[in-house]
């Protein structure tokens, strides 16, 4: 059985301020996203595994977002 995912509330001002971009600045924002969740990722990496190198690092975060999207998320 498939479990569905609880998801938070609709931010509709968000929402409002994101219909105001032009597609280019749409993709902007996602690609701006995008960049920051990774660099946490890896900074999180970084500060739980400090003896690791930058690849060995960036590593871990490609095969940890490999495997959420093989999970769907």
């Amino acid at each position: 059985m498939v479990q569905e995912l609880e998801l938070d509330p609709v931010d509709w001002e968000q929402l409002r301020l994101l219909a105001k971009l032009t597609p280019g600045e749409r993709m902007m924002a996602m690609a701006q996203t995008s960049a920051f969740s990774r660099a946490l990722l890896r900074g999180a990496f970084r500060r739980r595994y400090p003896d690791l190198s930058i690849e060995e690092v960036n590593m871990m975060m490609f095969r940890y977002l490999e495997g959420l999207k093989e999970k769907g998320l």
